[in-house]
């Protein structure tokens, strides 16, 4: 399935993925189920949901790793195993956090000003 078997990443410390097609579709899968517990209208569900979902379509679809690799443009199998795996961390972390819901008490109208706060100099 992945062609020819590279031998090493070129990255210390990052061994080559056995079965890389396997892998990402399992960790796609899993972003997937987890964003599927947000609400429709979470900015982070519908951004993440379409690029998994585009790399999803791009593993399946594609037998030979290299290939996969030049479609994502976003480094190499092993290195997108590791983005996924931090997806999902963060996907099971901001079901916990729910950033979507309202604030608890509502933001000082200065939040954003810059700077943000006036220095008074010392006389």
């Amino acid at each position: 399935m992945s062609g020819a078997m590279k031998k090493a990443t070129g990255l210390t410390g990052m061994a080559v993925a056995k079965n890389p097609h396997h892998t990402l579709t399992a960790l796609y899968n899993k972003i997937l189920r987890a964003v599927a517990k947000m609400p429709q209208d979470a900015a982070y569900r519908r951004y993440t949901e379409q690029i998994v979902a585009d790399r999803a379509k791009i593993v399946a679809s594609t037998p030979s790793v290299s290939e996969v690799e030049e479609k994502m443009n976003c480094g190499q199998v092993e290195e997108l195993i590791l983005q996924a795996e931090n997806e999902l961390n963060l996907a099971r972390k901001m079901l916990g956090w729910k950033p979507w819901e309202p604030l608890v008490k509502q933001a000082p109208a200065t939040q954003w000003a810059w700077p943000p706060a006036k220095i008074h100099e010392l006389k």
